[in-house]
């Protein structure tokens, strides 16, 4: 039986991965905030990645069943929209505490379980390796730095024979899309600065979110990565052409072409 961690594992891409998973032969220790009712080969654990103590509370009850981690999966993160000059301190302090520090607490608690062989897979996002669009700067940001740490951990990593990926998703029909246009429609109603500009980049990340896919190519993927002996550092699921264009462009364009449109 290969043991396997899953952070996240009540949304939308968590979820999918957590049964995709069990389903597949692994035991899945599923690890949320929210509790979910346990299944075959799955063990929901209640965990806050902000909080260092409930992570390990969680090592501690992973340590009992296993001391053979085959892998620490992330799902864990949160979507935020909001413009860098306007948000709250509060706010934007708090992305970084889940998708950066949690998936930092995690893996460093976690490490004594993983031995040679095992992986680390970290999920970012297509907007990370792109120059930041207005308003979705302060989440961009915050997957750019976690793949600098993923790159920085597999270097590191790579000397215990740990390996570590990083997945980019795209846009996946989950929860998040629906948090995502609920952010967007709030900050339009609510910026003091931006309310022209903001109305119409809501009809752009419509455009954006449309083209997405079933949180079961990304399950299916996370097995497939497993899988492999010597899987790649990035796996690319749903990459948007738009975004690819205009991020192939000069920095220059892009800002103008942003201007362009929004002003």
């Amino acid at each position: 039986m290969k043991y396997v961690v899953v952070t996240g594992a009540n949304g939308g891409m968590g979820r999918a991965v957590v049964e995709k998973l069990a389903s597949s032969g692994y035991f899945v220790f599923a690890l949320d905030r929210q509790l979910s009712e346990p299944f075959d080969n799955v063990l929901p654990l209640a965990v806050d990645v902000t909080d260092t103590a409930s992570v390990q509370h969680a090592f501690d009850v992973v340590a009992s069943h296993t001391d053979n981690l085959f892998a620490v999966v992330h799902f864990a993160g949160i979507y935020r929209m909001d413009s860098l000059v306007e948000m709250d301190e509060k706010s934007f302090a708090g992305i970084f505490d889940v998708n950066v520090f949690g998936c930092y607490r995690v893996n460093k608690a976690f490490l004594p379980l993983l031995k040679q062989g095992s992986k680390i897979v970290i999920t970012s996002s297509e907007l990370a390796p792109l120059d930041p669009l207005p308003f979705t700067g302060i989440y961009g940001i915050t997957k750019s730095t976690v793949e600098k740490y993923a790159f920085s951990l597999r270097m590191e990593l790579q000397l215990l024979g740990i390996k570590v990926v990083v997945l980019r998703p795209g846009a996946v029909k989950t929860n998040m899309l629906g948090d995502s246009t609920s952010q967007l429609d709030q900050f339009v109603s609510g910026t003091q600065l931006y309310s022209c500009n903001a109305a119409r980049f809501k009809g752009i990340v419509d455009k954006v979110e449309a083209r997405n896919v079933a949180p079961q190519r990304v399950a299916n993927k996370t097995a497939r990565i497993l899988s492999k002996r010597r899987p790649r550092y990035v796996y690319k699921i749903n990459r948007n052409p738009l975004l690819l264009l205009l991020n192939a462009l000069p920095d220059r364009w892009q800002t103008g072409i942003i201007k362009m449109i929004l002003k």
